[in-house]
């Protein structure tokens, strides 16, 4: 059984474009984080779908313990 990927006390910054759809993985199984890459099969855990308003820099949660999902509210801060 592979080492499942530890989350992060830090958020992911990326660049997410206009109009375009990402699935941010809750579940920490992913090896593409901050997003999806279907690890979460069979567990019950389901990703989070997002839909960039604009294309900018956004903060997907890396701790999993955001009150505003993908998105990072600072919970980190509280590790």
């Amino acid at each position: 059984m592979s080492e499942q990927p530890a989350d992060r006390k830090a958020p992911y910054v990326r660049e997410v474009v206009k109009g375009r759809r990402y699935l941010w993985c809750s579940c920490s199984r992913s090896r593409k984080q901050p997003l999806c890459d279907g690890a979460h099969a069979g567990s019950g855990d389901l990703p989070v779908f997002y839909v960039a308003e604009r294309t900018e820099e956004v903060r997907f949660c890396g701790c999993k313990r955001t009150s505003t999902p993908p998105l990072c509210d600072g919970s980190h801060e509280k590790l």
